[in-house]
């Protein structure tokens, strides 16, 4: 009993076990993405035109991207307060729009609807700033694939919460926007006590390399799975019975990446050990490779600590005067428009050109958009590791 007990305490406190409950919350946060299948029922009870719902539009964006106070937040506060935080403003915003759409709720101004779509979106702030740093504070000499893994997620939001919408066989449209508003609230909350710094540092492996290509496996298998279903679904009419079959065959693989961290519990610590002189003789945790170690750092001119090197944690302060900051700054300025803009209104488009149900655009564009942001976080690690 005491053995059985050992192995459950060092499995809930396994780093894998919070990347893939963390990988279970972005999974979920990426519904701002989903604006594109909802905007063609908003348009139509609501009774607005295309510039009302451009403003909709803005302000879900702006509620996706301003994150300066989740992230303000989560240096003072735990990640199961961010996420149950996350979970509030979600079920606020996205449910009283459904209140209103089905109209259960009085309707409001267009400014007022801004700022309630704006709050539920603001949801995803702290979905991600939880989940991406406290990943990044138990992997830390693997920030590239973790970034890439957790934020490519964000992109699969869109095909799961439409898949369960296909499972409900809700004639009403106005239904998908209350899966918005329950199911990444409730797997928040269900996982918000398993996301947390774990000291991942030290628990290192020899077989770490081969435990990032399983998630990646899952990751491309997930993500075809997901595409030939959409596109399955799309062309034929398929009974209910198949529809739950394929609904269960995709929550098995989200749920397939613990194999990880249970195949490490069971793992003896003999046959596979946990080396701190292998973190020591290793990269340094930062894993950018951009920190020198020849010379130790130079003191701020200020007096206090020493001037982190780029690839270390950085405060707010030390960030703004950095030229790579504003680098990344105005590259997603002008980048992330283009795309957004498209996602936004694919509901409009596929509607101008014949098709009535814009879901399958919306998905398949998430999951090109998933394919894309992991490719990044692998590709990007390779080249910020390579030695000429």
């Amino acid at each position: 009993m005491g053995k059985l007990a050992a192995r459950l305490r060092a499995f809930s406190r396994n780093r894998w076990l919070v990347l893939v409950a963390a990988m279970w919350v972005q999974s979920m946060a990426g519904i701002g993405y989903l604006f594109g299948a909802i905007s063609p029922v908003l348009k139509a009870r609501l009774g607005y035109n295309q510039r009302q719902l451009a403003a909709l539009a803005v302000a879900k964006n702006v509620g996706g991207y301003v994150g300066v106070v989740a992230g303000t937040l989560s240096a003072a506060l735990p990640a199961w307060a961010m996420l149950l935080m996350g979970a509030a403003q979600n079920l606020l915003g996205y449910g009283w729009l459904w209140l209103i759409v089905t109209g259960q709720a009085p309707p409001l101004p267009l400014w007022m609807m801004c700022v309630l779509i704006f709050v539920g979106n603001n949801s995803a702030t702290y979905f991600n700033t939880a989940s991406l740093v406290t990943c990044v504070q138990n992997f830390p000499a693997s920030r590239g694939p973790m970034v890439g893994i957790l934020k490519g997620f964000l992109g699969l939001t869109s095909a799961i919460l439409t898949q369960v919408y296909a499972v409900t066989r809700a004639t009403d449209q106005a239904s998908l926007i209350l899966i918005i508003a329950v199911g990444p609230s409730l797997v928040a909350v269900a996982v918000m006590l398993v996301v947390r710094p774990v000291g991942g540092h030290l628990q290192a492996r020899a077989s770490d390399r081969v435990s990032f290509v399983f998630v990646y496996a899952v990751c491309l298998l997930l993500a075809s799975y997901l595409a030939g279903v959409k596109l399955v679904q799309d062309f034929l009419q398929l009974s209910d019975g198949v529809v739950v079959s394929l609904t269960v065959v995709l929550l098995v693989l989200l749920v397939s990446p613990v194999a990880v961290p249970v195949a490490l519990t069971l793992t003896p610590e003999a046959e596979c050990p946990i080396r701190e002189a292998l973190l020591s003789s290793s990269e340094p945790l930062t894993g950018e490779g951009n920190a020198s170690q020849e010379s130790p750092p130079c003191a701020s001119e200020s007096g206090g600590r020493p001037a982190p090197y780029l690839g270390e944690n950085f405060t707010m302060m030390e960030a703004l005067v950095k030229a790579d900051f504003w680098l990344i700054w105005v590259s997603f300025l002008l980048g992330s428009g283009s795309g957004l803009t498209v996602m936004d209104n694919l509901g409009q488009m596929s509607q101008a050109l014949g098709f009535e149900d814009a879901h399958i655009f919306v998905s398949l564009t998430s999951i090109w958009n998933f394919l894309g942001r992991i490719g990044g976080g692998y590709f990007s690690e390779i080249i910020a590791t390579y030695r000429p």
